[in-house]
């Protein structure tokens, strides 16, 4: 019988939101609390062994929660910021300091950098920090942003890229080394089954998963079918390898570059 203890999990995408902190409306929209506790309740019955903090949009570019929250959470969870291009090296360093290991660009929903500014800023997040890049972008719109996408050395797409019709787009950078995190099942617009296999079978590296809890917006919030739609969808082999060690190598530790 299957069990949520089944697999280990690095929960690759979920959001804390701590009303103790800045939050900003965006589209109208500000959040209700989801406190660390209220993750560790919902989470219980899972092998969690990590997971990555993601910053929403109404969280813009305020990273003291992120920071409290990381402290909170220790070893083995990591950040993924919003920044303004004029963010410092120093704070970079800081923030990698504190857990931070990815740059997030909101392109569906706004509240981070602007798309013009994508290429140069995060070029210089990884060559001071080591970090990768992550996208909140409907897939339709990647063929635009596929020719820097590919020069990028790490990038991963948000919630399998929302749409069916971006999938082409979405596969090609896949091709490329491109991560897609398999969440949000409740906010795409395709038979999810279909494009978990279509991912991994362009490549068995770049597939994902997280909860994407508490599912702001989310047309359908995460439910615990979720996590075994991926076991039915690809046999539990590779589950394994995208409820855990995919998402490891993409947020394990770097070296700073000045350190290298």
């Amino acid at each position: 019988m299957k069990n949520l203890h089944q697999f280990k999990l690095f929960d690759s995408h979920f959001h804390i939101i701590d009303q103790r902190f800045p939050l900003i409306s965006n589209q109208g929209f500000i959040p209700d609390n989801f406190s660390i506790n209220d993750y560790k309740t919902r989470t219980r019955h899972y092998d969690i062994g990590g997971g990555a903090i993601v910053c929403g949009s109404f969280q813009a570019f305020d990273q003291t929660y992120l920071l409290a929250a990381l402290k909170e959470l220790g070893p083995g969870f990591a950040g993924v910021a919003q920044l303004p291009a004029t963010v410092s090296d120093g704070e970079l360093v800081d923030l990698n300091e504190a857990g931070v290991r990815a740059v997030r660009f909101n392109l569906k929903r706004g509240g981070s950098e602007r798309v013009e500014n994508l290429e140069r800023f995060a070029m210089r997040v990884h060559e001071t920090v080591g970090w990768h890049t992550e996208l909140y972008v409907d897939a339709k719109d990647l063929p635009d942003l596929h020719q820097f996408l590919v020069k990028l050395p790490a990038v991963s797409i948000d919630h399998l890229g929302l749409t069916a019709a971006g999938l082409p787009a979405l596969l090609a950078l896949v091709e490329k080394g491109v991560y897609v995190k398999a969440t949000g099942f409740g906010r795409v617009d395709f038979e999810v089954g279909e494009v978990l296999r279509a991912i991994t079978a362009t490549n068995p590296q770049a597939l994902i998963f997280g909860t994407d809890l508490p599912s702001t917006r989310a047309p359908e919030p995460y439910s615990d079918a979720d996590f075994f739609r991926v076991i039915d969808a690809l046999g539990e082999e590779l589950a394994s390898r995208v409820f855990y060690q995919n998402a490891i190598n993409l947020y394990r530790p770097r070296s700073l570059k000045q350190n290298a």
